[in-house]
């Protein structure tokens, strides 16, 4: 079955040196790497693996616009759609529509806050398929996906059009207003919240699983990273730690059971 509308099917790290990347991804969350070069396009491109199943990818580009950073692909039906109605509320096209031949049609997009994201409507021969990028149980998946917004009042509005998403739940962090959890179907993808201070950027941030974060955190030290936030205890029965990979790019990991 495919992957519903409104989910997050591809998770992409663009970053400047693709070498020491793939080292420290997969020392600490354990994927395999491919290469793939789709029909006319001469850039590389790397496949993060999971269980023999692609999950990801790498791309290197020393000059990235706002540096190295993690993005997800979310599924739409029309990519084209979606970016008129993202331009409509104010928000920015980076890049596209364009096709890829053999993978689909990609836009780049950041919304009406600021927050960059991709939007892709999968090649025919790829949309019958399930992603499993996103997983709240599998190992070496994303397990939780992150926006920090200027406004969630807005924001959430805003995706709930855009992508489909739906918050019913919410949890109180003070002055930082709620946290409210995000939606899609019946499946929990996530969540977005405020930024806490003015000079924090906004966008998504992704959580991907591994067996133990605090082992992690050790790992990403002696690979030459930098823990950002230390292992902590979250409600539901996981724990999280956030860091900065050895070439620059922030990402986040989490362990145990979710209940």
């Amino acid at each position: 079955m495919p992957t519903p509308y409104g989910m997050p099917i591809w998770y992409e790290l663009i970053t400047g040196d693709a070498a020491v990347a793939k080292a420290f991804y997969s020392g600490i969350v354990g994927w395999t790497t491919s290469e793939f070069t789709s029909t006319g396009s001469t850039m590389p491109y790397t496949i993060w693996n999971a269980d023999g199943v692609g999950v990801g990818g790498l791309v290197e580009m020393a000059d990235a616009p706002g540096g190295p950073t993690w993005l997800a692909y979310f599924h739409v039906a029309d990519v084209d759609a979606k970016v008129a109605a993202n331009t409509a509320a104010g928000g920015k096209t980076h890049m596209g529509p364009l096709d890829l031949p053999d993978v689909g049609r990609i836009a780049l997009i950041a919304d009406p806050q600021g927050a960059p994201l991709y939007l892709m409507t999968p090649a025919p021969a790829m949309g019958d398929q399930d992603s499993t990028s996103f997983s709240p149980t599998l190992p070496m998946r994303c397990a939780w996906n992150e926006l920090t917004t200027l406004d969630t009042s807005t924001a959430l509005p805003f995706y709930g059009d855009l992508l489909g998403m739906a918050s019913t739940e919410a949890m109180s962090m003070g002055p930082l207003g709620d946290y409210r959890f995000l939606d899609v179907g019946e499946t929990r993808i996530g969540a977005m919240m405020n930024r806490a201070a003015p000079d924090q950027p906004v966008g998504w941030s992704f959580y991907f699983r591994v067996p133990d974060v605090d082992a992690a955190a050790e790992q990403v030290r002696a690979a030459g990273g930098t823990v950002l936030m230390a292992p902590m205890d979250v409600p539901g029965g996981e724990r999280i730690v956030v860091v900065r990979d050895p070439t620059g790019a922030s990402i986040g990991f989490v362990s145990g059971e979710r209940q």
